[in-house]
């Protein structure tokens, strides 16, 4: 029977502590240390610095999935230069190297593989050891990949990385104040039934896989809206942008692709701190009929409890 509740494990191996690299916000050094009094308080930034804070966004500490590159690298450093705490994500320790540039300034990195349960349920456990999150921006995602790629838990890659993992990320941190989702315009064409969302009874077709886990993780978004309203849940389109997903033949907005996922979750504007929204930048759009039908939304819950163990309610 899928559980609500994290359950008790032995403690980590060797190579599970070895993921957990934990930059303390209370351990300053080097170029982050002149932002600091002897006690570890932030020195106020000199006027006109990149890193003075908008009156409207005091500091927060975030936590963005798949951080080394793309969107959710570019989501960090903005985050980082504004002063916020931003815990990063590197899905392995060889990933991690790319962070290289933001890491002495991120409040922590933890690594794990999305596309593994396992790996995921320690990601979360890495993510509550730093504390409660502010904010957590799910940003990583794979796109067509060209076959099932089976996981070691038996899923397609797709679905695993771009609906399991945060789905059972929303389930296993400490519940934040705001929860941003990274859609796509592509969900739209994601309709289509629940019973193989596991892709085993049908011909593998990367872009209606990945369209369809953009529809589940919007549907997840509303869902949470409506299921806990003290949390402000909302779905981002970043528009086709050219990062290592997009390619280089993107035409998108890269810039209000990634501000509008650093505006829902620290914003302290009127427009930002609404719930249950479906983003394209920074202006509300209406995301597909499917993804705001409580029946389907109740549907998709019940399946990925099945899938994953793990129940959110």
């Amino acid at each position: 029977m899928p559980s609500s509740k994290r359950s008790s494990r032995s403690s980590p191996s060797p190579v599970a502590r070895c993921r957990f690299l934990v930059t303390s916000s209370r351990r300053v050094s080097g170029a982050r240390a002149a932002q600091f009094g002897p006690q570890g308080h932030r020195r106020a930034p000199p006027i006109g610095t990149s890193t003075l804070r908008r009156e409207n966004s005091p500091v927060a500490r975030i936590f963005i999935t798949g951080s080394t590159d793309g969107l959710g690298r570019a989501a960090a450093g903005v985050l980082i230069s504004e002063g916020h705490d931003v815990v990063l994500h590197a899905r392995t320790l060889q990933r991690a190297a790319a962070l290289s540039g933001l890491a002495p300034d991120a409040s922590g990195v933890v690594i794990g593989d999305l596309s593994s349960a396992a790996e995921t349920r320690e990601l979360a456990d890495q993510v509550n050891e730093i504390g409660r999150m502010d904010a957590v921006i799910h940003n990583a995602g794979v796109f067509l990949e060209p076959s099932r790629s089976t996981t070691a838990d038996g899923h397609p890659k797709t679905l695993a990385v771009n609906t399991l993992a945060p789905y059972l990320l929303t389930a296993l941190i400490d519940r934040p104040d705001r929860l941003i989702y990274l859609s796509s315009g592509l969900h739209h064409a994601g309709a289509g039934s629940l019973r193989d969302i596991d892709w085993t009874g049908r011909q593998w077709n990367a872009t209606q896989a990945y369209a369809e886990s953009k529809l589940q993780v919007t549907a997840l978004a509303l869902t949470l809206a409506r299921a806990w309203p003290d949390v402000l849940s909302n779905a981002v389109d970043p528009g086709w942008v050219p990062t290592k997903m997009g390619g280089p033949a993107a035409t998108g907005d890269l810039e209000l692709g990634y501000l509008t996922q650093t505006w829902l979750a620290v914003s302290n504007d009127a427009a930002a701190t609404v719930s249950g929204g479906y983003w394209y930048h920074r202006r509300r759009q209406a995301p597909a009929a499917e993804a705001r039908d409580p029946a389907f939304q109740d549907q998709l819950m019940d399946r990925l409890a099945a899938l994953t163990g793990v129940a959110l309610f």
